[in-house]
């Protein structure tokens, strides 16, 4: 990608920025870096701000390598670059609601996460205190008869989050699908700022709870790259480990779920007991069934013993029977083949467009795992394989997590075989009286999940930024829903799962 490179060296670099180099550029240099994007030499990574500044991370397809841009806003204001790229929308409107900082050309000026609940505006910035009474929001019109919409949400049955959902239909069939979400928005980035790492370690384990390990293994990793921590052996495998857990667990629940949105119930009952299994399993091994807090900076905070270690054997033995049996029993039913093969169709070029990550973006033909590349320890020093599809239907998504299930259980058990003993914690060091910058990626279950982080002089966070897969992922189930009838939306939108704590921060 010749224009960021080019950004990158006129650009005014910022020298305390690891591992990726950021840069300070003009209006002309970023929005040729969008431009370039655009034409898929690139992916935007995620777009944010610090209150004064909006900065993007990109990865260039040709070098495999990311960069951090930078544009200055002095004036409040910065070049939209959704009109170009459109996943950079949704960024550029959460800007303005938590920072007030103005996306200047942009198409869409409604408010994102702020809902007028909040009691105050750009909460970032200045609090500025509002009435607390809701803002009106102007969903797109259904237009042409007999176009009618249908409001879902924000309350679902089930416990499940929130997230209002209005379709246009005509009958049955869905002609655009337009969603609204920011009802679970918790100002984590607020929270972080003045946060000692640990307690900062403790919000980011909690911005999604499905992904509690690799959120805590992302920020962990933008510590360590920010103070230069070497991680010891040990940890950076047990940290593998949890990951690959947290994994199976996931795709297992998914899998089940998505069978039972299809009335088959027999399958999720199954689906349901190994992934219980799998929890346990890591209560034995780690204290804790979502295995919390147990990814630290700098290291893990509990050790697997022998006896976790036998219980671990024993769900890889009992998981690697069962896995084929569900793959047999979900592929030979011919009434499950039936809601699932050719339901929610995503076009391969809007998961290259939007960088979708983790099994969605898989299975419609985009094979990118961050532990492959860029990549992280200790996964290159590992042979597994990443699920891989084309069809871009809800059966694709299944199958993909059916193949990264089996992936994990392969790296477990490598990972138990190289395992040394070790110290598990490397101490962070005390405060550099400067400020550093660390940035990470790492592979969660639905995908690929940002994270950059600024310490001050005083070993505080100063600022923090995670961005969720989801952020690129819910824009795609619009145009995955379109032509599908409305009751089929439950079975594609769990074939998607995107969670709405992480969206909204």
């Amino acid at each position: 990608m010749k224009s960021l490179r080019d950004a990158m060296s006129n650009g005014r670099h910022v020298e305390q920025s690891r591992p990726w180099p950021r840069c300070v550029v003009d209006h002309t240099s970023w929005l040729r870096a969008v431009r370039e994007i655009s034409k898929g030499h690139g992916d935007m990574l995620s777009l944010w701000s610090d209150g004064a500044d909006v900065h993007m991370a990109i990865l260039d397809h040709e070098s495999l390598q990311i960069g951090i841009i930078t544009i200055e806003c002095p004036d409040g204001c910065y070049p939209s670059g959704a009109h170009m790229h459109p996943p950079a929308l949704r960024f550029e409107r959460a800007i303005r609601d938590i920072y007030g900082l103005e996306a200047e050309g942009s198409s869409d000026r409604r408010r994102w996460l702020d809902h007028g609940r909040w009691g105050v505006r750009r909460p970032g910035a200045g609090p500025r205190p509002c009435a607390a009474a809701g803002d009106p929001y102007d969903f797109l019109a259904a237009e042409n008869a007999p176009l009618h919409q249908i409001p879902v949400g924000p309350v679902h049955a089930g416990v499940i989050e929130p997230g209002h959902f209005r379709f246009s239909a005509n009958g049955e069939i869905v002609v655009r699908l337009e969603e609204r979400l920011g009802y679970v928005h918790k100002g984590v980035e607020r929270l972080m700022v003045a946060a000692p790492l640990e307690r900062a370690a403790r919000l980011a384990g909690r911005v999604s709870g499905d992904s509690t390990v690799a959120y805590a293994l992302a920020f962990a990793h933008t510590v360590e790259a920010a103070l230069a921590i070497d991680v010891p052996r040990r940890a950076i495998l047990l940290r593998a480990l949890m990951a690959e857990l947290e994994r199976i667990a996931n795709h297992v629940g998914d899998i089940g779920a998505i069978c039972n949105d299809a009335s088959f119930s027999l399958m999720h009952t199954h689906c349901g007991i190994l992934r219980e299994r799998v929890l346990r399993t890591a209560r034995t091994c780690f204290g804790h069934r979502l295995m919390m807090d147990r990814i630290v900076p700098g290291g893990v905070a509990a050790d697997l013993t022998p006896e976790g270690e036998r219980t671990l054997r024993a769900l890889l033995s009992e998981a690697g029977k069962l896995i084929p049996l569900f793959m047999r029993l979900y592929g030979d039913t011919t009434s499950l083949q039936d809601r699932t093969v050719g339901a929610g169709f995503l076009r391969p070029e809007l998961a290259t467009q939007y960088g979708c990550g983790g099994f969605i973006g898989r299975a419609s033909g985009r094979s990118f795992d961050a532990r492959r590349a860029p990549g992280y320890a200790p996964y290159a020093e590992f042979s597994f394989p990443i699920g891989a599809g084309s069809e871009g239907d809800v059966d694709a998504r299944v199958w993909v997590r059916f193949d990264e299930v089996r992936a994990s259980l392969v790296l477990i058990e490598q990972m138990l075989e190289r395992l040394p003993a070790g110290p598990l914690l490397t101490e962070n060091a005390p405060a550099s009286g400067e400020t550093l910058e660390g940035a990470a990626l790492v592979e969660g279950f639905r995908g690929d999940i940002f994270a950059w982080v600024r310490i001050g002089a005083t070993g505080a966070v100063e600022r923090c930024h995670l961005r969720d897969p989801s952020w690129l992922q819910w824009p795609l189930l619009e145009a995955a829903i379109e032509g599908n009838i409305v009751a089929d939306f439950p079975l594609l939108n769990k074939s998607f799962n995107c969670s709405y704590s992480g969206h909204d921060l």
